[in-house]
């Protein structure tokens, strides 16, 4: 058996290694409203990929403080490894994309549609984020912080709109909070509920809250009590 030539054998190892390289399950481009078609959203749809679309960044400034440009930031989820050039370089020339950037956390790339870790740069609503191909953009972005910040919004909002129904509230994240409605319907539904029956409680007993209320100064190592409050 002839051994192979040692040159040639590199030379392919370094082929696929290139055609590796340029394969990965999550790709994003920026799409300018201006310059891409009017419909390329729906166009983008009818390919049936998990992709997310960011709410349409115009507040946007640069370092200098010049606005940016008003843009979108898309997202193709991949369910196994795809090939740039061939897949998914003529989606982007479909709908308009300018550029190709690297993905490496697709949760990452995902929170930063709407800069939830950039408290820095200008916020943008995750209820404003355009789903397609069965994408979850909750489920591709959630972290525990975000339930309890979540939380504490969906207490605000049922204390200052005196709400006492678990199914009207549930009807309001449905049609017009869409992140609520998954952080009720899959994690803290029951906390809401009791939320809800104890603010209905009070109303009903007149019970009234002691706002300067403080528990008893404690030893923090024996638990014993050193004050009254």
């Amino acid at each position: 058996m002839p051994t192979k030539d040692p040159e040639k054998k590199k030379a392919k190892q370094a082929r696929a290694d290139a055609k590796r390289a340029g394969r990965t399950r999550n790709f994003a481009t920026v799409v300018y409203p201006e310059s891409a078609p009017a419909d390329w959203m729906e166009r983008l749809d009818q390919y049936h990929i998990a992709a997310l679309v960011s709410p349409l960044h115009d507040k946007d400034k640069n370092p200098s403080g010049e606005p940016k440009k008003a843009h979108y930031h898309v997202l193709l989820m991949f369910e196994s490894p795809a090939d740039y050039e061939s897949k998914v370089a003529p989606i982007f020339a479909e709908i308009g994309g300018v550029g190709r950037e690297t993905v490496n956390s697709a949760r990452g790339y995902a929170r930063y549609l709407c800069h939830l870790d950039n408290p820095e740069k200008a916020q943008y609503s995750p209820s404003e984020v355009r789903c397609m191909g069965g994408a979850d953009y909750y489920g591709v972005t959630n972290l525990p912080t975000d339930d309890a910040k979540l939380l504490g919004e969906v207490m605000d909002y049922i204390q200052e709109n005196a709400i006492f129904s678990f199914a009207e509230f549930l009807q309001i994240c449905r049609t017009y909070r869409p992140e609520w409605f998954s952080l009720v319907a899959l994690s803290k539904g029951w906390i809401i509920k009791e939320f809800i029956k104890s603010l209905e409680w009070e109303k009903e007993t007149g019970y009234v809250r002691a706002a300067n209320r403080q528990p008893a100064a404690c030893d923090p190592d024996t638990g014993e009590v050193l004050s009254e409050k």
